[in-house]
């Protein structure tokens, strides 16, 4: 009989990362966009299964596929997160990666990469993302992700080139190298290029690493030096700010949205930012999508019921059902991330706020028609959580607590627990009239 793969201690507790290494690239001229000024690196990054999945699941989803596709592209993510990363506080890989082909741990350590790498970008300030395939229809290599927000707003757009490695010849010297050298392939040659969102004016290529069997993980980051002004020379005059601390490129609020809705499971909306961007049939405007109001540790989220609950008319049978335990098992079978030893899936939902702010910009533009879109949206921005730099020892969650959760700057956030109270209401998205209460 052959041996059967067990998981002796699920990955629960976060892991504290340090930066080992940090190195800035010059660049002429420098800085590219006047007054900007980056944000401090930082020296540790902290953050558990919950936060790694949901940036997993994150980055495989900017893309232009149909959202059904995207929706159930990082099925798998929480579940390998938990099987694949020992539970501790130091990162280290369970004895399972040796199990995997070698094509199979390449293609985990990118995913990790550039989870790690969007967790880190958030953490830094930046709030919206794109793919960075909108630079160029041509192969020429070119960094992952483009990303907004923060110190860069009114400035432009800043690239970020992710890189993952679980091998044996891992080390600090190893990870360093490959930040640079992808730095210097795939991020300095775009530097100051224009974009869908913006002129390019900074870049980072982050590396992380950890060898399989030996506790700790390597980290690097790569980014764009900006020189400091010398002599008596007067420093340059800022620009003169052109959008307000809650706007952002409606491109770029787009391409973030797409991907949120997508991994929410709201196809519907999906289509309509699809339209909105890029034209072609208008879709029917008569299908409204509704929405779960759930309160989780502290704040309401909104939980998309279009893909699980066919019964839009009846959307109030849900709350008898919502404390029964027949039903969480076959409530979230559909439902992304799939926890270990228990019969709750991680669930995609959306701060109530960030929610309706774009829903309802979205249906103002639908209104409107897309030829008369602004070229920026007023959207809010809220403090992430469950993923810290810098952090204190004193100011880890415990692993025991209800609440397990990742939330981001934009409002999106993978529930990582089942909700510990009732439903408090339901909503509803009509394309037309925007987001409304029943």
């Amino acid at each position: 009989m052959s041996d059967v793969l067990t998981s002796s201690a699920v990955w629960r507790v976060e892991n504290s990362v340090g930066i080992t290494g940090h190195t800035r690239h010059r660049h002429n001229p420098s800085p590219i966009s006047v007054g900007f000024n980056a944000p401090g690196m930082c020296k540790t990054l902290t953050f558990g299964p919950t936060a790694l999945a949901a940036s997993i699941a994150r980055t495989a989803t900017l893309r232009d596929a149909p959202p059904e596709m995207l929706a159930r592209w990082g099925y798998s993510a929480l579940t390998e997160v938990e099987w694949l990363i020992e539970d501790g506080s130091t990162f280290m890989l369970t004895q399972h990666i040796n199990s995997l082909a070698d094509a199979e741990r390449t293609a985990f350590a990118g995913r990790v990469g550039a989870g790690v790498t969007d967790l880190l970008m958030n953490a830094l300030g930046y709030t919206w993302r794109d793919n960075a395939a909108c630079l160029s229809s041509s192969l020429a290599p070119h960094a992952d992700f483009i990303y907004g927000d923060g110190a860069v707003t009114d400035y432009g757009v800043v690239l970020a080139e992710a890189r993952g490695s679980f091998a044996a010849n891992v080390s600090a010297a190893a990870i360093s190298g490959q930040a640079k050298r992808k730095y210097s392939k795939q991020v300095k040659p775009h530097l100051a290029a224009e974009s869908a969102h913006g002129k390019v004016i900074h870049g980072y290529s982050i590396a992380f690493g950890s060898r399989p069997g030996s506790a700790g993980a390597v980290l690097h980051a790569a980014e764009t030096r900006i020189s400091k002004l010398r002599g008596k020379r007067s420093p340059p005059t800022e620009p003169t700010p052109r959008l307000s601390p809650e706007s952002t490129p409606t491109s770029l609020a787009l391409a973030t949205h797409r991907a949120n809705f997508s991994l929410m499971d709201a196809p519907s909306i999906v289509t309509w930012i699809d339209w909105v961007r890029a034209g072609g049939e208008r879709p029917d405007a008569d299908s409204p999508v509704s929405f779960l109001e759930i309160p989780y540790a502290g704040r309401i989220f909104l939980a998309c019921m279009e893909s699980i609950w066919p019964f839009h008319d009846h959307p109030y049978w849900l709350d008898d059902l919502w404390h029964d335990p027949r039903w969480w098992p076959h409530f979230p079978r559909r439902r992304l991330l799939r926890r270990s030893g228990d019969g709750f899936a991680g669930w995609f939902v959306m701060e109530e706020k960030s929610a309706e702010r774009f829903l309802n910009a979205l249906s103002t533009i639908i209104r409107g028609g897309r030829e008369n879109m602004p070229a920026a949206l007023g959207l809010p921005r809220v403090e992430h959580a469950g993923f810290a730099v810098d952090r204190d020892e004193g100011g880890d969650v415990s692993p025991e607590s209800e609440y397990s959760y990742a939330l981001y700057r934009d409002g999106l956030a993978l529930l990582g627990s089942p909700p510990p109270r009732r439903i408090v209401g339901h909503r509803t998205w009509s394309p037309e009239e925007g987001l409304r209460s029943n």
